[in-house]
C-alpha cells in the first residue's frame, strides 16, 4: 500500500476511491462494476466478521444475545460517523487505539510480573513444556508449543499472506488513507502503520494466547476441566479465557473495553469506505453524474446508515449458519483476491487492457473457488461448513485465487497490450477538486518577478509549465509545482526497497529459517522472544499515540491558547461590563 499510495498521488491525485481510477481506465462501466462488486464484498465480509468476533466475546463474557449485539455494536458507530465524517474517524482511530495499547500493556505486565498462576517467563515457559507434554500439537515438533515448526502454522502464514491481500488491496478504507494524506508522508505512513500493527497480534498472542494454553489445567480456567473445544477456538475465545482466569472480573471488563476499542475503531473504517464506494461510485457515476458537493454529502450519511444496517444484518446471517470469526478470516482470500492482481497493474502498469483487467479478476475468483471446493470434496469426502473450513481447503482457495488472477491478467495483457493508453484520463478525475486545489496554490515567482507559468519563453520555462500542466494534478495545494513529482518519484523507490526489505525479513528470514531447523525454542531463546514482542509494541506505541502528538503539538498549543483566551478573556470583560453598569 505504500507503493499504491504514492502511485495514486501520481496518476489519479484528485479521485475519492480506487475505483474511479478504473471507471477512467478502462472504457465502459463493465470493469466499473466487477471491482466494484469485489470492493463492497471485500467490505461485507470484513464489516461482518468484525461484529461476529464482537458479539461472540460479548456473548460468552455478559450472556448478551448475540444477535442483539449484532446490531447495537454498530449503532453508536454510525452516529459519529455520520455526525464526524473522516475526521471523527481518524480521532476515534487514534484515541481508541491509545485505550487499547494502554490495555495491552497492562495484560503483558501484569501476566509476565505479577501473576503468581504464571510465575514470569520461567514459569510460562515450563508450563507450556508441560501443555505439550500432556496435550501434544499436531503436525508441531515434538508436539510442542515453543515451536515455529508448525505446519499449520506454515499454512496459517500463507492463507494470511494471500487473503490480507485482498483484505487490504480491495479495502476502500485503505487507499482512502493514501488519497486523503499529504505525498511526502503517505510512504511513511504506510511503512510506519505496518510495524506498529504487527506488534498487537504478536504481543497479544504472547500473552493471553499463551495464558489459555498454560493455564487450561487450572481451576479458575472457565472452562476446565475440558478445556476450549475448535468451535470456541474459532470463535476467538481464546484470549479472553486467558484474561479471565488471570484477572477475574476486572479483566472481563478490560477485555470488553478493548473489544470495544477495537471492533469500533475499524467498524467506523468500513463504513467509511464503503460509503465512498456507494456514494461516488455508484450514486454519482451510474445515477447523477452532475451531483453537488451537498447532495453527495447527504447521501455519504445516508449510505453510512444503510451500511450499518446491512453489516448487522449479515452478521446475522453467519451466526445464523454457523459460521465462525476464523472461518470467515480464512475464506475471505478466496473470493476476493483475485481482483488484487488486476486492480494492483491498473495503477502500475499502463499497458494493461479492459479484457484483461476483467478476466483476471473473474477467473481467479473461479479458480479460487472451484480449488476450494474440489480440495473440500476429495480430501474430506464431503461438502459442509467444517469441511469447507479446514486449513487444506482454506488454503487451495486462496492461494488459487490470489496467483491465478495476475497470471491471467498478464497473459491476456501480453496477447494484445494497449499501446496507446496514458495517464492523463486518470489525472482529469474529479475536475471540480483539481481547479480548488489549483486555486489555492500560488505558482513561484521567477527571477524576473513574472510567475513561471506566464514566462514560457524559453525552453526551460516552457517545460517547467508543461510539467505543472501534466504532472500538476496531484493531492492537496502544495503538490500542485513542478518538483513535487521529482519528490514522489523519489518516494515510490524508498517505497519499493522498504516495502521488499520488511517483506522479506519479518515473512521470511526470521520464520523460514526457524521452521526449517526445527528448532524448539530454550529458554533463553523465549525469554527474548517475549522482551523483543513488548519492545516492539514500545515502538507501536510510540508510532500510534505519542507521534500523532508531537506532530501536531503546534496545533495543540494554538487550541490551548484559544481556550485560556476565551474563558480568562470572557472573565475580564464580564467584570469590566460588571463595573460598568455599577457606574
Amino acid at each position: 500500500m505504500a507503493i499504491l499510495a504514492v502511485r495514486v498521488k501520481m496518476i489519479a491525485p484528485y479521485c475519492h476511491t480506487y475505483l474511479e481510477i478504473i471507471h477512467a481506465r478502462y472504457p465502459g462501466n463493465a470493469a466499473h462494476i466487477v471491482f466494484a462488486c469485489f470492493g463492497l464484498t471485500t467490505n461485507l465480509i470484513a464489516s461482518s466478521m468484525l461484529l461476529v468476533g464482537g458479539s461472540a466475546v460479548l456473548n460468552a463474557f455478559t450472556g448478551m444475545n448475540v444477535y442483539a449485539a449484532n446490531f447495537l455494536i454498530p449503532l453508536g458507530v454510525a452516529v459519529y460517523v455520520i455526525l464526524g465524517g473522516l475526521r471523527a474517524t481518524l480521532l476515534c482511530d487514534y484515541s481508541h487505539t491509545l485505550i487499547l495499547m494502554i490495555i495491552i500493556f497492562y495484560f503483558y505486565f501484569f501476566t509476565y510480573c505479577e501473576s503468581d498462576l504464571v510465575g514470569g517467563l520461567d514459569g510460562m515457559y515450563r508450563l507450556l513444556q508441560q501443555a505439550g507434554e500432556q496435550r501434544p500439537v499436531a503436525g508441531n515438533q515434538n508436539g510442542s508449543y515453543l515451536t515455529l515448526k508448525s505446519n499449520y502454522g506454515l499454512i496459517f502464514m500463507a492463507i494470511q499472506i494471500a487473503g490480507s491481500f485482498g483484505n487490504c488491496m480491495l479495502d476502500q478504507g485503505y487507499w482512502q488513507r493514501a488519497i486523503a494524506s499529504k505525498a511526502q508522508t503517505a510512504v511513511r505512513a504506510y511503512l510506519m502503520g505496518g510495524i506498529a500493527w504487527f506488534a498487537v497480534p504478536i504481543t497479544f498472542s504472547t500473552t493471553m494466547g499463551l495464558a489459555a494454553v498454560a493455564l487450561r489445567n487450572n481451576p479458575r480456567f472457565p472452562y476446565y476441566p475440558d478445556g476450549l473445544s475448535a468451535t470456541q477456538i474459532s470463535a476467538g475465545l481464546a484470549a479472553p479465557a486467558g484474561v479471565v482466569t488471570l484477572l477475574g472480573k476486572s479483566g472481563a471488563a478490560a477485555m470488553l473495553i478493548l473489544l470495544f476499542m477495537a471492533v469500533t475503531s475499524a467498524s467506523s473504517s468500513q463504513m467509511i469506505a464503503t460509503s465512498s464506494i456507494l456514494t461516488f461510485d455508484i450514486y454519482q457515476i451510474h445515477f447523477k453524474p452532475d451531483a453537488s458537493p451537498e447532495s453527495l454529502v447527504r447521501v455519504s450519511h445516508v449510505m453510512v446508515a444503510v451500511w450499518a444496517l446491512i453489516m448487522s444484518c449479515v452478521a446475522c446471517l453467519w451466526n445464523g449458519i454457523g459460521l465462525s470469526l476464523n472461518w470467515l478470516f480464512l475464506f475471505i482470500g478466496t473470493v476476493t483476491t483475485g481482483a488484487v492482481g488486476p486492480v494492483v497493474l491498473t495503477v502500475l502498469w499502463r499497458k494493461q487492457t479492459k479484457v484483461a483487467a476483467i478476466s483476471g479478476a473473474l477467473g481467479g475468483l473461479s479458480v479460487g473457488v472451484i480449488c476450494w471446493l474440489v480440495v473440500a470434496k476429495t480430501y474430506f469426502g464431503a461438502l459442509t461448513v467444517e469441511t469447507t473450513g479446514e486449513s487444506y481447503s482454506m488454503l487451495a482457495g486462496n492461494l488459487g485465487s490470489f496467483c491465478s488472477g495476475p497470471i491471467i491478467s498478464i497473459i491476456v495483457t501480453l496477447i494484445k497490450p494497449d499501446n496507446e493508453f496514458d495517464w492523463s484520463q486518470t489525472r482529469n478525475i474529479n475536475p471540480r477538486g483539481r481547479v480548488l486545489a489549483m486555486q489555492s496554490v500560488s505558482v513561484p515567482q521567477s527571477s524576473g518577478g513574472q510567475s513561471i507559468a506566464a514566462d514560457s519563453d524559453s525552453d526551460g520555462n516552457e517545460k517547467a509549465q508543461e510539467s505543472i500542466t501534466v504532472e500538476g494534478d496531484r493531492s492537496g495545494g502544495d503538490y500542485d509545482l513542478p518538483e513535487d513529482y521529482a519528490v514522489l518519484e523519489k518516494s515510490l523507490k524508498v517505497a519499493v526497497y522498504a516495502a521488499i526489505i520488511m517483506s522479506l525479513v519479518i515473512i521470511v528470514l526470521i520464520p523460514i529459517p526457524i521452521f526449517l531447523s526445527h528448532y524448539i525454542f530454550s529458554l533463553p531463546f523465549f525469554r527474548a522472544w517475549v522482551i523483543i514482542s513488548i519492545v516492539w509494541l514500545f515502538v507501536a506505541a510510540s508510532i500510534t499515540s505519542v507521534l500523532p502528538l508531537w506532530e501536531s503539538r503546534g496545533a495543540i498549543l494554538d487550541i490551548g491558547r484559544g481556550i485560556v483566551k476565551d474563558v480568562f478573556g470572557g472573565i475580564v470583560k464580564s467584570e469590566a461590563e460588571m463595573g460598568s453598569a455599577e457606574i
